[in-house]
């Protein structure tokens, strides 16, 4: 695996590349050499922020993480880039077993990876299999995603669901981390 990494307000020290390829270093075994990681250190005042971007079939593992010290970042990264590495594990291998084999989206991993699971036992998957416990029902009514934003902060979410009264399709704002500013996401087909 190939690790780019590149920093923004930050000097990369050889430290610091040290601890983000050492730490990085443990995901090398489950992918193939071809593989490419980009990494993004950054600092903003006092947030320590790693942005960690592996590009795998039209899909993209990703992870953030920000602490006031850039060390606990890289640390708390590699967690969660695992933790979606099992999920994603866990896809491939019911992909195969329903006979829907992918051949293109496991080739970027290494066979040890999906073939034994180098990092986690089965009994670990199945404690962090994804279970949905509630469902809700609620109309949409058109709006203008402005007004969306409102709404939102009236409940106090995090994101909301509506349609959009200029396109008639379904969309969702949501609050962005760190930024005190909103998303809107938008279907495209």
């Amino acid at each position: 695996m190939k690790i780019n990494i590149t920093g923004k307000g930050i000097e990369l020290t050889q430290g610091l590349k040290d601890a983000v390829t050492s730490k990085l270093s443990k995901l090398e075994r489950m992918f193939t050499k071809d593989a490419i990681c980009n990494v993004t250190l950054s600092v903003e005042k006092e947030r320590q922020k790693i942005e960690v971007t592996i590009p795998v079939k039209g899909h993209v593992i990703r992870a953030e993480e920000v602490t006031d010290n850039m060390y606990d970042s890289i640390n708390a990264v590699v967690d969660v880039i695992e933790r979606q590495l099992r999920r994603y594990r866990k896809r491939i291998i019911d992909k195969e077993k329903s006979g829907a084999k992918d051949t293109e989206e496991a080739a970027y991993f290494s066979e040890d990876f999906i073939e034994k699971d180098v990092l986690y036992s089965d009994s670990d998957e199945d404690a962090h299999e994804v279970k949905i416990s509630r469902t809700k029902h609620f109309g949409l009514k058109p709006m203008y995603p402005e007004d969306a934003c409102v709404e939102m902060e009236l409940l106090g979410h995090n994101f909301f669901v509506f349609r959009n009264a200029e396109t008639d399709e379904v969309n969702v704002v949501y609050k962005r981390k760190y930024k005190n500013t909103y998303g809107l996401i938008e279907p495209e087909f």
